[in-house]
């Protein structure tokens, strides 16, 4: 079962790795190699954290990314909200007329489930993700120095 969209998994590994670096310019090719991301499909989702305010663009020869978000203030949620937001259940999935509003008690569940995640990734800081002792960095195995 997968959770997170691949849209959200490129963009938490790109500001992670973003976090890490200097706050100078990073190429888009560095950041998707670094991070096993394809490259046409990681513009897209550094555009939207751009637009959201948790990444800065600069063109030009010395251009690239840069993270203008503090690691310590920018939630996990925050980022994934950006590219692709977790929907929670508002209404019957099934369009079930008899439901209206109301969700039945299987769904209603669902979403109780959704919004303890939602909870939990709003009150994670990026730098809480940022090099955990006993953990691998949530980056990819090909970035991995040896």
């Amino acid at each position: 079962m997968k959770l997170l969209s691949d849209a959200s998994e490129y963009a938490l590994r790109a500001v992670i790795w973003l976090a890490q670096r200097p706050p100078s310019p990073q190429k888009v090719r560095d950041i998707a190699e670094e991070t096993c991301a394809a490259p046409g499909y990681l513009i897209k989702i550094l555009q939207s954290l751009t637009k959201a305010g948790i990444l800065s663009a600069q063109r030009g020869i010395n251009g690239g990314f840069t993270l203008v978000r503090d690691a310590s203030d920018l939630s996990v949620w925050e980022v994934i909200d950006a590219v692709d937001p977790i929907e929670r259940i508002r209404q019957c999935p099934l369009g079930l007329k008899t439901h209206g509003d109301t969700l039945c008690p299987m769904h209603h569940r669902i979403d109780q489930a959704m919004a303890t995640v939602e909870a939990t990734l709003r009150e994670s800081t990026i730098e809480e993700l940022l090099d955990v002792p006993g953990f691998p960095q949530a980056l990819c195995e090909a970035a991995e120095q040896p």
